[in-house]
C-alpha cells in the first residue's frame, strides 16, 4: 500500500519540537543507538523499519542531490545502489524533503523519523538533510561506513530502530585545524579527514598553509614562494628537537587546482575549507624567497627548527603590504570561504623597533606603538578582504593594538581574548590551549608518542564549555563556536594526525553540537565504544581508550 507525504511537513516538525522528549543521557535505549554527537531531542518508539532491496529514496529538486549522496555512500557496503525517484513515497522508502525555514530547524537542523513503514528526513537546507542522512547511517550497522560489502542482510532486511529525532547544532562553527606547513599532508588524506569530520557533523577545516618552516600554497605571481619556500634543508630529529635529522624536506606544496578540488569535495559534505596565510609573523619561508620584504634584507633560509623567530614581514614597506594583498588575491580565487585567516600570532616586533621604515610608518600614521603598527597593517589587509567580499579572522594577538572594525578573533591563549572581543561586538571562535590543542599529549606514560607539550585527556575535551558564564546574554551571539587544533611540529605523518585527533575530536564534536545540559561523560564513553567501530571502518588510526576510563 502506498503512503502519502504529509500535507504540511513544517507543521509536523513544529509539533515534534513541542512534544518530543529531550534526550536523556541515562536512557539505555538512547545509549544503545551509539549516536554521536548526541541529538538535541529524541523519542524512542516501538518496532523497527527494514531496509531491503526494494527501498528507494524519494526526493525532488535540491533534496534529490542530498539523496543521491546518501545513496552513493551506502552503495558499496550494501552491494547495490538504491534508486532516487520523485514518485509518491511507499512503504520501505526513505523520503527526503526541504521544508520552510519556519519549521524551526534552523540552518543545519533536521527531523529524522523512522517508523515501521518508512523513513523521512526533513530539513530547511541541504546541510540539514545531509546531517539527517549522517544520523540515519549511524542507526545502521557500523559496517555501512566501510567500503566492503556487508554480509547478506538478515531475513526481511536490515533493521533500524524506530525513532523520532529533531536535531540542530548548538554552535555554527565546529572546526579542526591541521598544519601542513610543518609536515605536509597529501590531498587524499585531507579528503579522508573531510569524510571523517562529516561523520561528526564538524563543518570547518582550517589549513595552516604557511609558516617559518614551509610555504605550501602555490602563488602564480610569486613563484619563488614554492620554488624556495616549500623545502627546507632538514627537520628536527625525532626525540631531539634541538638537533637536525640531516634529511632534506620537500618540495611539498598544493597547486591551486588541488585546493579547488578539495574545496569542492568539502562543499559536497557541507564543510568549509578555511585558508590561513600567516602574516606578519611566522613568515620566514616567504622571506627566504623574497628577502626584500623583511626589515633587514636578509639573507634567510627556510627554518629547520620549530619555535618563534624574529624576522617578520616589514610593515613599513609599501611593497611588502602590496605583496600580502597580491598573495591573498590568489588565495581568495582558490578558497570561497567567508573568512580568510591571517594568523597574526607570535609576531615579535623587535625588528620593527629597529627598522627605519617601520618607525617612519609609526610616525606618519600617528601610531603610539609597534602593536598599533600591526593593527595598521591588519586594517590595510581587512580593507582589501572586504573589497573582495571576505572577512578577516586572526589569533587573539590581533587584539593587542586594537581590533580592526570587522575582525573576528580565534582565542587560543585561554578564553579571555575571546571574551574581550565578544564584549566589544566582534565574532569569536574559542580554541584555548587548555582544551582544544590536540597536538598535546592524551595521557602520561612511556607509551605515548612525542608531542610538543602539555596534557589534554579525553575527559578534559569533553568537559569544555565554549560559552563563558560572564559573557552577557546580548553578546553571546558573537560566540560562533569552537575549534580543535592539530599543530604539525610533532605530527610527522597523516597517521599521527589521526592518532592525536581521535577520539578527542569526537568529544569536541559533541561539545559544539549537543545541548550542554545533556553532557554526561560516562554515557559519551558508552556511545563512543560503538562509534569507534565506525572509525575502524574508515581506517582511522584512532587512539585506544584508556582501560581506566569508566
Amino acid at each position: 500500500m502506498k503512503t502519502r507525504r504529509p500535507s504540511n511537513p513544517a507543521a509536523v516538525v513544529l509539533a515534534l519540537l513541542a512534544g518530543a522528549s529531550p534526550i536523556c543521557a541515562a536512557n539505555p535505549g538512547v545509549t544503545a543507538l551509539g549516536l554521536l554527537p548526541l541529538p538535541a531531542r529524541i523519542e524512542l518508539r516501538e518496532g523497527n523499519w527494514k531496509l531491503t532491496r526494494t527501498t528507494r529514496f524519494v526526493a525532488g529538486g535540491r533534496a534529490a542531490t542530498e539523496a543521491n549522496k546518501l545513496a552513493e555512500a551506502l552503495s558499496a557496503p550494501l552491494g547495490w545502489r538504491m534508486p532516487v525517484v520523485s514518485d509518491a513515497a511507499r512503504e520501505t522508502d526513505i523520503e527526503m524533503a526541504l521544508v520552510t525555514p519556519r519549521a524551526g530547524l534552523g540552518a543545519e537542523g533536521y527531523h529524522l523519523s523512522v517508523s515501521p513503514n518508512r523513513v523521512t528526513v526533513l530539513a530547511a537546507t541541504e546541510a540539514g538533510l545531509f546531517y539527517g542522512g549522517i544520523t540515519f547511517r549511524q542507526l545502521l550497522p557500523p559496517e555501512v561506513f566501510g567500503t566492503n560489502r556487508l554480509a547478506e542482510a538478515p531475513t526481511g532486511g536490515w533493521q533500524v530502530r524506530t525513532v523520532e529525532i529533531v536535531d540542530s547544532p548548538r554552535f555554527a562553527w565546529r572546526g579542526l585545524l591541521v598544519d601542513p606547513a610543518r609536515h605536509f599532508l597529501p590531498l587524499e588524506f585531507l579528503k579522508k579527514l573531510v569524510d571523517v569530520m562529516a561523520l561528526h557533523k564538524l563543518n570547518t577545516l582550517q589549513l595552516h598553509l604557511t609558516d617559518d618552516q614551509g610555504w605550501r600554497l602555490e602563488i602564480k605571481k610569486y613563484p619563488r614562494l614554492t620554488e624556495v619556500g616549500s623545502r627546507r634543508k632538514e627537520s628536527p630529529r625525532h626525540g631531539d628537537r634541538n638537533a637536525g635529522d640531516g634529511t632534506p624536506y620537500g618540495p611539498f606544496f598544493y597547486p591551486p587546482a588541488q585546493m579547488r578540488e578539495l574545496v569542492a569535495y568539502a562543499q559536497a559534505r557541507h564543510i568549509t575549507i578555511l585558508p590561513e596565510i600567516e602574516m606578519p609573523g611566522h613568515f620566514q619561508a616567504a622571506l627566504a624567497a623574497y628577502p626584500e620584504l623583511s626589515c633587514t634584507g636578509g639573507p634567510f633560509e627556510v627554518r629547520t627548527r620549530w619555535g618563534v623567530h624574529s624576522d617578520i614581514l616589514c610593515a613599513g614597506n609599501d611593497a611588502a603590504v602590496a605583496f600580502a594583498q597580491d598573495v591573498l588575491d590568489e588565495v581568495i580565487a582558490a578558497f570561497p570561504s567567508r573568512f580568510i585567516h591571517i594568523g597574526g600570532d607570535e609576531a615579535p616586533r623587535d625588528r620593527w623597533r629597529a627598522c627605519p621604515k617601520c618607525q617612519a610608518r609609526i610616525q606618519a600614521e600617528g601610531l603610539k606603538s609597534e602593536a598599533q603598527l600591526q593593527t595598521w597593517f591588519n586594517r590595510r589587509i581587512e580593507r582589501f578582504l572586504v573589497s573582495k567580499g571576505r572577512r578577516l579572522i586572526g589569533w587573539d594577538e590581533i587584539l593587542e593594538g586594537g581590533l580592526t572594525p570587522g575582525a573576528a578573533v580565534m582565542s587560543w591563549r585561554g578564553m579571555e581574548g575571546g571574551i574581550v572581543a565578544a564584549e566589544a561586538g566582534h565574532d569569536v571562535v574559542m580554541s584555548p590551549t587548555t582544551h582544544c590543542y590536540f597536538d598535546y599529549a592524551q595521557a602520561e606514560g612511556p607509551g605515548e608518542p612525542e608531542c610538543i607539550a602539555g596534557l589534554i585527556p579525553l575527559a578534559t575535551v569533553y568537559g569544555f564549555e565554549p560559552m563563558p558564564s560572564r559573557l552577557p546574554a546580548e553578546k553571546q551571539r558573537h560566540l560562533l563556536g569552537a575549534q580543535g587544533n592539530l599543530w604539525g611540529e610533532f605530527l610527522w605523518t597523516p597517521q599521527d594526525v589521526e592518532y592525536f585527533a581521535f577520539p578527542r575530536a569526537a568529544a569536541l564534536a559533541e561539545v559544539v553540537w549537543s545541548p550542554v545540559k545533556e553532557s554526561d561523560f560516562a554515557d559519551f564513553l558508552r556511545r563512543l565504544q560503538h562509534h569507534l567501530k565506525r572509525l575502524d571502518q574508515l581506517s582511522v588510526n584512532c587512539r585506544k581508550l584508556d582501560p581506566s576510563l569508566p
